[in-house]
């Protein structure tokens, strides 16, 4: 078969990568500043204006959702995979603040000082992560430079203790000094809340000077990092399932779509959750609920509540979580958070323990209940990670597990071809890793998500290329892609069939080459739903998020996924049932 390999096409994306390697081999802290300026060479679509001497507030924004919200504190960042890599090198973690990053699921401490720790599942958070920072301290520089006209130091100073939003005429003016657009200025108020103030002091204070530290990063210590996540996992289910001895379908979703289908808990909480939207003033809430009981179910009430109850329980709302939990054990569902390592959560939940009167009215149809209250087969769902990370924990399961019925994958990518809210369907995925082509036979077609969506088209066969890193692409790259057919740009799937393909194989992956994973003993499905737009320049995640907009997307995915595994389910027993043991002849 010919194959045309795609090129990235930019040696200014791979001078980059191959210095921030090179560098981290010091076993001395390195400086960000020395990345500087292979990171604007390297033109990323998330950074358009890197080089200008004006905030690229896009990029800004970007960052700041990916990075915990003491970053503005942070000048020294470690690296590494599990506690003993920080205990061993003298950084007490386990004493330290936990935080959080909005835009990004990764394991990171505060030390309250100016040391942030920071968890890696794999080279994937490294080339996440660089790029981030890099990009961080060179918007921060440039405020800091604005930060110093005689308007914007006055407004600071009288301003120092300020935790409330900004007057629209503060909004004017702080704009004008920072030479951004009110909009654009609004967008940094609402990712940094009641820090924008105190964030602002601190950038004209002072230059931001990140220094960084691998501590751990050789394959052996990601071996040693998804070795004690299933030791984690395994102990947290230690006498209720036995993950070794049971039949598993394997998906990579989040930790709510597939619980909320499976509970039926918000469609009980529904007069709950409207009154929650009413007393919080959400008039265009209202309204959305208003119209979808009037015009005869197009719009889906099911989705608009699972919309609704994520917001619920964010709040305090402490008895409905418990209720909600007690719900999730009565179906057999586990929750198994990762507490040593990297942040990822694992859900296990026992099909014959599903109750059919809680199910999404979507699932009803799909089973056979009678049939599956007699199933010893399990789903394990793991809260999708970054990249390579996603090879890793697969091989981790594949390694273990009984046997393999599925693995699924749903989640974010970028679309060439798109709008934001459309879903695309790959059987052709390129991964930049291995710079292997697989090609596959999807489970999922249109037809099997389209019944589901009312306002973005599904496309399948299409092309998807698994890329290094959101950073890690320019105009060229995508160009070069779209140019080869590629419309779908995420970052697991590739990584995945690596580890399919090792599964299914009697040796490692290999590199560089046509791979086809056709007649794989199991079912492999991949399902994306566009967050991005890249070829409209400027527009990026930066500038927006799927908010509302991405529900349908997320719930026609997960309701695809459930109803496969639901009938690949009854499928497998009614087989059992049918192909019965012959009697041994009499002797």
């Amino acid at each position: 078969m010919d194959r045309t390999v795609p090129k990235t096409g930019s040696e200014e994306i791979e001078l980059y990568m191959r210095t921030y390697y090179s560098l981290l081999r010091s076993t001395h802290t390195i400086q960000i500043e020395t990345l500087v300026e292979a990171h604007m060479a390297m033109e990323s679509s998330l950074h358009v204006h890197a080089r200008s001497p004006f905030p690229d507030t896009s990029a800004l924004v970007y960052s700041s959702l990916r990075l915990p919200s003491d970053m503005a504190d942070v000048d020294y960042v470690l690296l590494g995979q599990v506690e003993t890599s920080f205990l061993d090198a003298g950084y007490p973690v386990t004493a330290w603040e936990r935080t959080f990053a909005p835009g990004r699921r990764r394991r990171t401490h505060f030390d309250g000082d100016h040391t942030l720790a920071v968890f890696i599942a794999s080279r994937s958070d490294i080339d996440d992560l660089i790029p981030i920072l890099t990009a961080y301290q060179i918007e921060w520089n440039k405020l800091h430079a604005l930060l110093q006209s005689e308007v914007a130091r006055l407004f600071l100073s009288q301003n120092a203790d300020r935790s409330t939003p900004l007057t629209d005429a503060e909004r004017q003016m702080l704009a004008g000094a920072l030479q951004m657009d009110i909009a654009e200025l609004q967008r940094l108020e609402i990712v940094w809340g009641a820090r924008f103030v105190s964030t602002l002091t601190k950038m004209a204070k002072a230059r931001k000077h990140i220094g960084l530290r691998l501590l751990a990063g050789s394959q052996a210590d990601y071996r040693r990092g998804t070795a004690s996540w299933w030791r984690e996992l395994q102990n947290g289910l230690r006498n209720v399932v036995d993950l070794e001895q049971r039949p598993v379908y394997f998906i990579s979703s989040n930790t709510h779509s597939l619980t909320n289908l499976l509970t039926g808990f918000a469609r009980r909480e529904e007069t709950t959750l409207i009154d929650y939207i009413r007393s919080r003033g959400h008039e265009d809430l209202l309204t959305e609920y208003a119209i979808i009981q009037q015009d005869g179910g197009a719009r889906n009430l099911d989705n608009f509540l699972y919309y609704i109850l994520k917001k619920y329980l964010s709040e305090d709302a402490k008895e409905a979580r418990q209720q909600l939990r007690h719900d999730e054990q009565t179906i057999g569902v586990h929750r198994v958070p990762s507490r040593h390592g990297f942040d990822i959560e694992t859900q296990v939940i026992e099909l014959a323990k599903l109750r059919p009167e809680w199910l999404d009215p979507r699932l009803c149809e799909a089973c056979d209940f009678g049939l599956l209250k007699n199933s010893d087969a399990v789903i394990l769902n793991i809260d999708y990670p970054l990249g390579l990370g996603a090879y890793e924990l697969l091989a981790r399961a594949t390694e273990h597990v009984a046997q393999i019925l599925g693995v699924y994958a749903m989640g974010k990518a970028a679309t060439l071809n798109g709008r934001i809210g459309d879903i695309m369907i790959p059987n052709v995925v390129h991964d930049e890793h291995s710079e292997n082509t697989y090609l596959f036979q999807n489970c999922f077609s249109a037809t099997d998500v389209a019944p589901y969506m009312t306002y973005g088209m599904v496309l399948d066969n299409q092309k998807s290329i698994s890329a290094r890193g959101t950073f890690l692409q320019n105009p060229r790259y995508m160009d070069v892609f779209y140019r080869e057919g590629y419309t779908d740009i995420e970052m697991e799937a590739g990584p995945y069939l690596s580890s399919v393909y090792e599964a299914v194989r009697p040796k490692r992956h290999p590199q560089n080459e046509i791979v086809t994973l056709y007649g794989a003993p199991f079912d492999i499905g991949f399902l994306h739903y566009a967050s991005d737009t890249p070829m409209s320049k400027g527009h990026n995640l930066g500038t927006g998020s799927l908010s509302y907009t991405g529900v349908e997307p997320t719930y026609a995915t997960a309701v695809a996924v459930l109803r496969r595994v639901l009938k690949r389910e009854t499928e497998r027993l009614r087989e059992k049932v049918t192909v019965q043991p012959m009697p041994l002849p009499e002797l």
